[in-house]
């Protein structure tokens, strides 16, 4: 029976970068479990999985526009060094929250010089094309 929007699914799954760099996989925890239409994925993945069977195991290649976007330079920006509390450690790739009274921000330390830090908020996935192996286990299905 083909899996439809209100189904809840068990899969299996690595997702890769065109360079064949793994980012995500789950063979080593429990299976993803999801409702589908509720929008707990990227849309790309979600909709390949839908009309799929149990037992189905391929792969999709999905564009940045169906993951995580396209990077947006508006979300790089530099702050002074002096706005880095001393505990943090001064690193390129070092991953940061920002609080203020809008809310959190994830950032991450992009590039260091004498006076400022650069910091990224894309999701580290924008801008990528991502290749998933998907295993369909089990779905059961909607109400």
């Amino acid at each position: 029976m083909p899996i439809k929007e209100g189904d809840t699914v068990k899969v299996h799954y690595v997702g890769t970068l065109n360079d064949g760099t793994v980012f995500d996989d789950s063979r080593d925890r429990d299976p993803l479990e999801i409702t589908m239409g509720k929008g707990m994925l990227i849309p790309g993945f979600e909709s390949a999985i839908l009309g799929r069977d149990p037992g189905d195991t391929f792969s999709v290649t999905v564009s940045p526009e169906d993951a995580y976007g396209d990077r947006d330079p508006e979300m790089v920006f530099t702050v002074a060094k002096t706005q880095v509390p001393t505990h943090i450690p001064m690193e390129v790739g070092t991953p940061l929250q920002l609080s203020n009274e809008q809310g959190q921000m994830d950032v991450t330390i992009t590039e260091i010089d004498e006076d400022e830090i650069t910091l990224d908020a894309n999701h580290p996935l924008a801008g990528k094309e991502l290749t998933f192996k998907i295993e369909i286990l089990s779905p059961e299905k909607g109400e």
